[in-house]
């Protein structure tokens, strides 16, 4: 009982240090029309993951590297409950992509795991039973790059003729609805 309470305190205590005021960072959140910050990641362990992302062999990515036209970028911690609650959805949004065979090549899932290491990224994979990528973000960079959101955060983006990332929707919290949720990111991106 003690350890559980324990256990629950630590991760409330985590998930408040990731809801800092970004005003306090002087680094603001994208928008919509936004261009996402051009991140370095580490490259994913699973091969299928390299496959789903269309990444070349090499040890780190940037999110223009994946081969879509639309990216979804989930930024979460395992230790938001919020985030646990939402991964069902989310693997519901994902299986809901790829049964569409008119955008399965054209919309992918990434998940960034704010302040998590490789480690924690895979805990919540197989709890949660997470079908697409995740990728740690142990040093915060990414959640620094992108305002210090909370999580869950949820930008869609756009991959422009040049290789950048537009930003043509972003919000925190939910999904609430996979179907409505998909609906609303194919029109603002205008990918019907």
């Amino acid at each position: 009982m003690k350890n559980t309470k324990a256990l629950y305190i630590f991760a409330v205590l985590v998930c408040l240090a990731l809801f800092p005021q970004a005003v306090l960072s002087g680094v603001s959140t994208p928008a919509r029309g936004d261009h996402f910050p051009d991140i370095v990641l580490s490259v994913p362990e699973s091969p299928a993951d390299n496959a789903y992302l269309g990444l070349n062999e090499k040890n780190t990515f940037s999110l223009s590297d994946i081969k879509t036209d639309i990216l979804i970028v989930e930024v979460f911690s395992m230790y938001c409950p919020y985030c646990q609650r939402e991964a069902p959805l989310i693997n519901d949004l994902f299986e809901i992509i790829n049964k569409r065979s008119d955008i399965r090549d054209k919309v992918k899932i990434i998940g960034i795991g704010a302040g998590n290491s490789p480690f924690e990224v895979n805990v919540f994979r197989k709890q949660y039973n997470i079908p697409f990528p995740l990728v740690p973000d142990q040093s915060f960079a990414v959640h620094k790059a992108v305002g210090e959101v909370r999580t869950p955060y949820f930008f869609v983006l756009k991959k422009k003729s040049d290789g950048s990332n537009l930003i043509t929707y972003s919000q925190v919290g939910s999904i609430r609805d996979p179907n409505q949720f998909l609906a609303l990111i194919l029109n603002e991106a205008v990918l019907k």
